[in-house]
């Protein structure tokens, strides 16, 4: 069968799934070598599960702080653009129609 995979992802799933039916075949055979046993007797162990669980949980983390800092982001908009409202309205600073942002300078 010949591998169609456009992409590098679909390429290396492609690759995987033919390295674990090979391995398959191997320990079903008895002919497996000693490196390809104690590999999967190593993804079985607790050890490896936790390991698991922690990359998880590092990545939930991760997901965490970029939120926060989008959020924060969000914020900091916000708040300068009320600081900006405050200002026109105390008169610290002309009205909207008469002040141009591109060149911050007053139309009249």
């Amino acid at each position: 069968m010949a591998n169609k995979a456009r992409t590098p992802e679909a390429m290396e799933g492609y690759l995987v799934n033919l390295a674990m039916k090979n391995a398959e075949r191997q320990l079903e055979s008895g002919k497996a070598s000693s490196q390809l046993i104690c590999h999967f007797l190593k993804l079985g162990t607790e050890r490896e599960r936790l390991n698991n669980e922690k990359l998880r949980s590092d990545l939930k983390v991760a997901e965490a702080k970029i939120k926060t800092m989008e959020s924060a982001e969000r914020s900091a908009k916000l708040y300068e653009e009320a600081i900006q409202a405050f200002k026109s309205y105390s008169g610290s600073r002309e009205p909207e129609e008469y002040y141009d942002d591109e060149t911050h300078q007053n139309l009249q």
